[in-house]
């Protein structure tokens, strides 16, 4: 298996969109989705496809900042692997490349959020070398 990871741009990001709707607990319609997915593609994001050989297996985003407390940040959003290829080390494998990245960029600091019922994940980010530092919270107005 050839893991690579590439950046999408423009309109050949929405080649990601049915993972999206997979992880989309808000359950979005596709359509504003897909609205909310172009913005954020003008904005502080990159998009990326996770690909075996010519395969697209599964997706991430990153979104750079300069934050106060930490620097100049990326925030790794919406990562996502088919079922079929989980626990075969992509995961690592993702996070290692984007702190390679991260640094050609002159990031400074990853952090990210999960749900808080998404167990599994929080035991792969601890194991990567992450810490829980608080709580997220989100108010809809």
């Amino acid at each position: 298996m050839q893991v690579t990871f590439k950046l999408l741009k423009g309109e050949e990001a929405e080649i990601i969109l049915p993972y999206l709707d997979i992880m989309n607990e808000q359950k979005v319609p596709m359509d504003l989705l897909k609205a909310r997915f172009a913005e954020m593609l003008t904005q502080h994001y990159e998009a990326f496809g996770i690909y075996d050989s010519e395969q697209l297996i599964g997706c991430f985003g990153l979104w750079s900042t300069t934050r106060h407390y930490c620097g100049k940040s990326f925030e790794p959003d919406h990562v996502y692997i088919d079922e079929a290829y989980r626990s075969k080390g992509i995961g690592k494998q993702l996070f290692e490349w984007i702190e390679v990245y991260g640094k050609e960029k002159g990031v400074t600091t990853i952090e990210l959020n999960t749900y808080v019922q998404n167990f599994p994940s929080h035991k792969f980010y601890y194991n990567q070398g992450f810490n829980a530092l608080g709580y997220h919270f989100l108010k809809k107005i």
